[in-house]
């Protein structure tokens, strides 16, 4: 059976670019991801990161939503810690009574920010402790079988919006498996324990009301061009915008203000072991280096469907991207 194609669309902010750009942008991606067929467009929470805009992430969700017909449409995810589960099940809720049958709802327990972020969000150091019960909770309120006595999600209840757990790591692959829930590894960024935790989660998979058996979605990049010279360019451009990402949450640090040279200097200072790590999982080139790469990936990580990230730099390169996915690994066109 084929593989299923999804696109992870962290919402960028490119350099001389608004947050309106990005989100008018997130609209093309989504059209595009609808008429050539992929599976669903997933946003990721992220807080006080300049070039991110998907920090709102339900309300991006519902923006989207309004400017298509029928692709899935959800969070990937929601830093479920930074948050009550009756809220998300209350805004995931009113997502899913808007546009049924769309949405939905992957989770994560780290902060999707930096420490001093995290206690701007009101974030107990603490909380990722309880992201266990939280997950029970809130699957209580979309099933209209609420935990909190007298409480319910409205609109929420009795919605059953899929969840999915998402993670990097063996605690979520186990949590996943115990719950009996689709798992998502954020390979795309995270890739060192990609065979441990599918492995795990495979092994240790409990069948549940929501899934029959495992399913495991892998992220991953891709930088898909016309010509191999040009993918190759382009993941130049990624390196230094990761560089400047990175070296740029430093207190006092501008990133607008770094130049190319200056993350060339800060990549050959260090910096590239980390960034390269980010992007080990990356399929680079034409169409063809694109099916290539991506098969061997899936049947790697054993995946039943990945989660493709397009980081070109602009939006019609990122477009193009999306659409040389897509003929490669043959989707069917709307």
């Amino acid at each position: 059976m084929p593989v299923e194609l999804s696109i992870l669309d962290l919402a960028p902010i490119g350099r001389g670019q608004t947050a309106a750009d990005s989100f008018a942008s997130s609209v093309s991606v989504a059209r595009l991801a609808e008429r050539l067929g992929y599976r669903r467009v997933w946003y990721a929470e992220h807080h006080n990161m300049a070039s991110i805009a998907s920090s709102a992430t339900s309300v991006l969700i519902a923006h989207v939503a309004a400017h298509t017909d029928t692709i899935r449409l959800g969070a990937g995810g929601v830093m479920l810690p930074n948050h009550s589960p009756l809220v998300i099940a209350e805004q995931f809720g009113t997502l899913a009574t808007l546009h049924p049958g769309r949405i939905d709802l992957g989770l994560g327990r780290a902060p999707g920010s930096d420490q001093n972020t995290m206690l701007a969000l009101r974030r107990d150091p603490s909380s990722a402790a309880s992201f266990p019960d939280d997950v029970r909770e809130l699957q209580g309120y979309l099933r209209g079988e609420s935990l909190v006595p007298g409480v319910d999600a409205v609109p929420g209840k009795g919605t059953n919006i899929p969840l999915y757990i998402l993670g990097s790591s063996m605690f979520g692959a186990r949590l996943a498996a115990a719950f009996g829930l689709p798992y998502a590894f954020a390979s795309h960024f995270s890739p060192g324990l990609l065979d441990q935790a599918i492995a795990a989660y495979r092994h240790e998979f409990q069948p549940s009301e929501t899934l029959d058996r495992p399913y495991v979605i892998a992220g991953v990049n891709v930088l898909a061009a016309d010509t191999r010279q040009e993918a190759e360019a382009q993941l130049t451009t990624i390196r230094r915008t990761r560089a400047i990402s990175l070296y740029g949450r430093r207190p006092g640090v501008d990133p607008s203000s770094i130049t190319d040279e200056q993350a060339d200097q800060l990549l050959a200072a260090g910096l590239s072991a980390h960034v390269d790590e980010m992007l080990t999982f990356t399929a680079i080139g034409t169409d063809a280096d694109v099916r290539t790469y991506l098969t061997e990936f899936a049947q790697r990580a054993s995946a039943d469907e990945l989660i493709t990230a397009h980081y070109a730099p602009g939006i019609e390169a990122r477009l193009r991207s999306i659409e040389l996915t897509a003929s490669a690994m043959q989707l069917a066109t709307v």
